[in-house]
């Protein structure tokens, strides 16, 4: 199904767009060029899309995954990837973060940071996907989000691995900690424990930060005054799966 950054023949088509581009013909109007412009966007974009559909699970079909918990899952097929990506997209439209947090392609959101993300994502029984969450895994190569908004290599002086929890998205109507965001933090805790990483960061909203606080193992790094296209104050926090609250065993782990 998914097999486009493989075929010679989309490549072709998208270099004779290109071409079509380059020669001009005098007596076509401009509208003409620019429908050819839209098309070959459309074929890039999917191409990328292909790209880190194949990269994301070969990635975490490496991941060690020793979950035991009912409906919650790594994602491990092209299929699982998709309904997170659409449920990414749907999400933000219904909160309405849609321009800061605009679809790569219509009614999918993704980028390059999933080809080295632990997708993590919960379901019920017979449905789709009602909340994911992502482990970005960072490396000398791939860098995390935030090291773009504040200075990181003080942690990476002490820690040789590093993670950011980031995308994560609930379905739900319920307030507080729902069954899906504690079993997608569930998740994360596996993911640390069994891939030796040694650091979890993220960037939260700081309006958010008091129902982290109850967790008891989220610590303020530093506070900005906006992320990205969100021109709201964030906080960069980190969280410490080890130093896990009792309040935390009890609505987490238990």
């Amino acid at each position: 199904m998914f097999n486009i950054n493989k075929n010679t023949s989309l490549y072709q088509l998208e270099e004779l767009v290109k071409k079509d581009l380059q020669d001009r013909v005098e007596y076509l109007p401009e509208s003409f060029y620019e429908e050819q412009k839209k098309v070959l966007e459309i074929f890039k974009k999917r191409i990328e899309l292909e790209k880190i559909i194949e990269e994301t699970i070969t990635f975490n079909k490496k991941i060690n995954w020793e979950n035991n918990t009912k409906n919650l899952y790594l994602v491990k097929t092209a299929e699982e990837l998709i309904d997170v990506f659409k449920l990414r997209s749907d999400i933000y439209a219904k909160y309405g973060y849609s321009k800061e947090f605009p679809d790569t392609i219509d009614g999918l959101s993704f980028d390059n940071y999933d080809t080295h993300s632990a997708i993590i994502y919960y379901k019920s029984d017979n449905s789709k996907a009602t909340g994911s969450i992502r482990l970005i895994i960072g490396t000398e190569e791939n860098k995390l989000p935030t090291e773009d908004k504040i200075d990181l290599q003080y942690l990476k002086n002490i820690y040789s691995s590093m993670g950011e929890i980031s995308k994560l998205v609930v379905d739900s109507k319920r307030k507080g900690l729902n069954l899906e965001f504690k079993y997608l933090l569930r998740g994360v805790y596996e993911v640390f424990f069994h891939n030796n990483i040694e650091f979890i960061l993220s960037a939260i909203k700081t309006s958010d930060f008091k129902l982290y606080k109850k967790l008891g193992n989220f610590e303020l790094i530093k506070e900005i005054p906006s992320y990205g296209k969100i021109k709201e104050p964030f906080s960069v926090i980190s969280y410490d799966p080890i130093s896990v609250s009792d309040f935390s065993k009890k609505s987490i782990l238990s």
